[in-house]
């Protein structure tokens, strides 16, 4: 468990499974679908079927929540791009708009990343994203990330094609810029 203020970061346990099917498999077309990779398909699910996958969420190290004030807003993840070559990518969800704009991502990612780093002998953690998503890249910016590719016009969303942005930071940059 990682703490900024009034905001916290910690593995999934059960009492979270009915708030994340909330925010998360409620609804057909949830807004926030629209920042996270919209050009992938998403599925309603109804409780009954998401909490028979609770085995796959609580105590997984790459699935975490983003609680505010004690109410979880979203998830933070990882995943392995290349897993023998130590290339991880990372991931954020704020489910809902009214989280957006406050900072807290940002806030979220930076505990998220200094702990990868902390626990895992990490090189870099790379951030994936769409052009349309352009909060999403600021965050990365603020975190210190570099742009390392824009792979053009590769997404197409909503009778548009975007590009896909690759971001990371390298470890000795992570450390210089916590100094």
């Amino acid at each position: 468990m990682y703490k900024d203020q009034d905001l916290t970061i910690r593995p999934i346990v059960e009492n979270d499974m009915k708030r994340l099917w909330e925010l998360i498999y409620k609804e057909e077309q949830p807004e926030w679908k629209k920042w996270d990779a919209p050009y992938y398909p998403h599925k309603a699910m109804p409780y009954e079927s998401f909490i028979q996958t609770k085995r796959d969420w609580i105590g997984d190290d790459s699935y975490w929540v983003i609680e505010v004030a004690g109410v979880v807003r979203g998830i933070i993840t990882y995943y392995w791009e290349h897993k023998p070559s130590k290339w991880l990518e990372i991931g954020i969800v704020l489910h809902e708009a009214g989280s957006w704009g406050k900072g807290i991502g940002t806030r979220a990612l930076k505990l998220w990343i200094g702990h990868l780093f902390e626990s895992m002998p990490l090189v870099r953690v790379g951030l994936t994203t769409w052009s349309g998503n352009e909060r999403m890249i600021r965050v990365g910016e603020k975190l210190g990330m570099q742009m390392e590719a824009r792979i053009r016009k590769v997404r197409y969303y909503d009778g548009q094609y975007y590009d896909s942005i690759r971001m990371g930071v390298l470890r000795e940059e992570w450390e210089a810029l916590q100094l």
